[in-house]
């Protein structure tokens, strides 16, 4: 298993390296820094604003990358047999998702700041612009690292849940972890007088289909190997899924893949989970 882990100075980046090997046990890990040199990255812009000293910031910076590379593999357990290290002057979530493609990367790990959903979008945030445009599997690491005993699969349709279930029985954790299947219904508003029976033949039809989701991704899970239960839940998906979330120590989901438009006016599930949990999310493509 490759795995491209980003990471800077902050507790939320180291927690990722951590945190990572409480869930894999990869052959080959690929540490990654981008030095963000802001508006400076060029040095034509740095003669044209006539700053001073700015080959001596440009090489400090350089180096701070290298020493803080350095300190993360350090964190890496010794039986890993192959581990790089990448530092490049450049947006830090463009170099992460460039490293990431060029390795064939299986995963993507990148800790998240805990910025409310508003910031990530009118700021931005490198966990937000490395799940938003990934086209990999992608590991959010939210608070202290931790041991995974047990893990929600939110699935929302087969396609996804096949997903899942091919990723899951392709890379095995490192420990075991007990699977809790959950899909939630949304509600369609049955009391307006003008759902009639249809929609209630409708709501009957989606109440089975999700039963049945769920009982056929868990049994798929078990034959892989894992120990699994169901539940089936009726509201918010992303906002019942953080109250599941709660008892468990990993997320994992499937992403549709949306992007541009489609994910700014359809809404993203994967998306809004991880702003909806404290726990990491295990994004799945």
């Amino acid at each position: 298993m490759r795995i491209v882990i980003g990471v800077d100075w902050s507790d939320q980046a180291f927690a990722a390296v951590t945190q990572t090997f409480h869930l894999y046990r990869p052959t080959d890990v690929l540490l990654v820094h981008g030095v963000n040199l802001g508006m400076f990255e060029q040095p034509i812009v740095a003669e044209a604003a006539n700053l001073q000293g700015y080959d001596d910031f440009r090489n400090a910076m350089v180096n701070a990358g290298h020493q803080l590379l350095e300190q993360a593999a350090a964190l890496v357990p010794k039986d890993v047999t192959t581990v790089r290290k990448i530092n490049e002057i450049g947006s830090p979530a463009h170099v992460i998702l460039e490293s990431a493609e060029s390795v064939s990367a299986d995963l993507i790990v990148v800790g998240a700041r805990g910025r409310s959903r508003l910031a990530e979008t009118v700021l931005g945030s490198v966990s937000h612009r490395v799940l938003s445009h990934a086209s990999r599997s992608t590991l959010i690491v939210k608070g202290s690292a931790r041991p995974v005993r047990q893990a929600l699969v939110a699935v929302e349709g087969r396609d996804d849940a096949g997903r899942i279930v091919a990723w899951l029985t392709r890379h095995r954790f490192a420990t075991p972890v007990e699977l809790r299947v959950l899909n939630v219904v949304v509600p369609i508003g049955l009391d307006s007088p003008y759902d009639g029976m249809e929609a209630r033949t409708w709501w009957e039809g989606a109440e089975a289909y999700a039963e049945q989701l769920v009982k056929e991704t868990a049994a798929k899970l078990l034959d892989a190997g894992y120990t699994t239960a169901t539940k089936v839940a009726i509201g918010s998906p992303a906002a019942l899924i953080g109250e599941e979330a709660k008892a468990v120590d990993l997320v994992i989901a499937s992403s549709h893949g949306r992007t541009g438009v489609a994910r700014f006016l359809l809404g993203s599930v994967s998306h809004a989970i991880v702003h909806h949990v404290s726990c990491p999310v295990l994004v799945i493509r």
